[in-house]
C-alpha cells in the first residue's frame, strides 16, 4: 500500500435481507445498498470497498452489514433501518477506518452500532 494512503476497508452488504412488510419490490438488505451507494457517491470514504453478498446468516436482526480489513477486528452490525442507516454505517466505517486495529472505543462508536452489534471477529492469526 503506498504511504499516505489508508488500508483498504471492506463493507458487507447483505442484500438478501428482508424485513417485516416486505413485498414483491427489492428488499430490504438491496434497499440498504442502494441508500449506502448513493450515500458514499455524494461523500466517498477513501479506501473503502462495497461488496453486497447473498446471506450474512443474521436473519433474525435485519438488515446487517459487516466491516472487515487486513489485520483488524471485524464487526458484525443488524437493526439497521434501509433506507436511514446510511449515513450512521459511513460514519462508523470512517471511525473505524481510522483504527490500526479495528477497535473504536464502545462510546465513539454512532449508536446504532452500538446497539445493533452481532458479533466482534479478530484478527486472522498470521502464519
Amino acid at each position: 500500500m503506498p504511504e499516505g494512503q489508508p488500508e483498504p476497508v471492506v463493507l458487507y452488504v447483505c442484500t438478501t435481507c428482508r424485513a417485516e412488510g416486505d413485498g414483491d419490490g427489492p428488499r430490504a438488505g438491496a434497499r440498504l445498498l442502494a441508500s449506502i451507494e448513493k450515500a458514499l457517491a455524494e461523500t466517498p470514504v477513501p479506501g473503502l470497498r462495497v461488496e453486497p453478498v447473498e446471506c450474512l446468516s443474521v436473519c433474525k436482526r435485519p438488515c446487517t452489514v459487516a466491516v472487515a480489513g487486513a489485520d483488524r477486528w471485524t464487526y458484525v452490525y443488524g437493526d439497521l433501518d434501509p433506507e436511514a442507516s446510511a449515513p450512521t454505517i459511513i460514519e462508523g466505517i470512517r471511525l473505524y477506518a481510522g483504527t490500526a486495529d479495528g477497535l473504536v472505543p464502545w462510546r465513539a462508536r454512532p449508536e446504532a452500532f452500538r446497539k445493533g452489534v452481532i458479533a466482534r471477529i479478530p484478527p486472522r492469526a498470521s502464519a
